[in-house]
């Protein structure tokens, strides 16, 4: 989960000023988290306590009004009763990578991935985004093989997987769609070798830096089995005590560790 945070505020600086390279500084000193960490620690608070996604996304999302959702979810954050909208946004797929980590097998990760997108993205693209990111994450973390990884993704979700970042990155453009951008995230993590040089891919496409970086990072430490210590360091200093506090007790909860095997 820290590597999912950690993309995103690593993408924040470059979602409205797009860059199509990997050369850039990892921590620009306007990094800062969104509406990615917000609502992905929102589903780590609900794993820990009562797995009522609703319930938690609402209560941590209100608290941080000006996170920058997107503007259909910030309504339905503000409603007095929200109900699902249809969304296929890519918000189900980043909040998604704290159920990967958390369920000991496939179909639970599954089916709970499902649970958390539905409160709001309710959309068959939008539930198979969450899908694919939390499934992408168990298999990382699982197998440790990046095959199976784009084995399972292809033939549970028929992503194309098979294109390259070279391939993609000249005609890319800022998409928030999940059927347009949890793929191309994956597939970031596929090219990758560290966990740096996969938030790095994701950024590198020059879309939606923030929530592909996110996505690809929760991935990618799954797969190498934590993330720097500097940047477990950076992810402190910009979090908010309360929200460092539910990511710490999800660390523990879970038993993983929060550097590097």
């Amino acid at each position: 989960m820290l590597g999912a945070i950690a993309g995103d505020m690593i993408g924040s600086v470059y979602e409205a000023r797009p860059i199509k390279k990997k050369n850039f500084p990892l921590f620009h000193p306007a990094c800062r988290f969104t509406d990615d960490s917000v609502l992905t620690i929102s589903v780590a608070g609900a794993i820990l306590e009562d797995k009522d996604y609703r319930r938690w996304v609402l209560e941590i999302g209100r608290r941080y009004p000006y996170a920058g959702y997107g503007g259909s979810f910030i309504r339905w954050l503000q409603a007095e009763s929200p109900e699902p909208y249809g969304s296929w946004g890519n918000g189900s797929a980043m909040r998604a990578s704290p159920v990967g980590f958390a369920f000991d097998d496939m179909e639970t990760v599954a089916a709970e991935a499902a649970r958390s997108a539905e409160i709001s993205h309710d959309h068959p693209e939008g539930i198979k985004g969450a899908q694919a990111a939390a499934v992408a994450v168990f298999a990382a973390r699982t197998f440790r093989d990046k095959t199976i990884v784009k084995d399972e993704i292809q033939r549970r979700f028929g992503y194309d997987l098979n294109r390259s970042l070279a391939r993609i990155r000249p005609g890319y453009r800022f998409e928030v769609s999940c059927q347009k951008s949890v793929p191309e995230a994956i597939i970031a993590f596929l090219e990758s070798d560290s966990y740096e040089d996969a938030v790095r891919n994701a950024v590198s496409l020059g879309g939606d830096a923030d929530t592909q970086a996110c996505i690809a990072g929760g991935i990618a430490e799954a797969y190498y089995g934590g993330v720097p210590a500097d940047v477990v360091r950076e992810v402190k200093n910009r979090l908010t005590p309360d929200l460092w506090e539910i990511v710490k007790r999800f660390y523990a909860g879970c038993r993983m560790k929060m550097e590097p095997d």
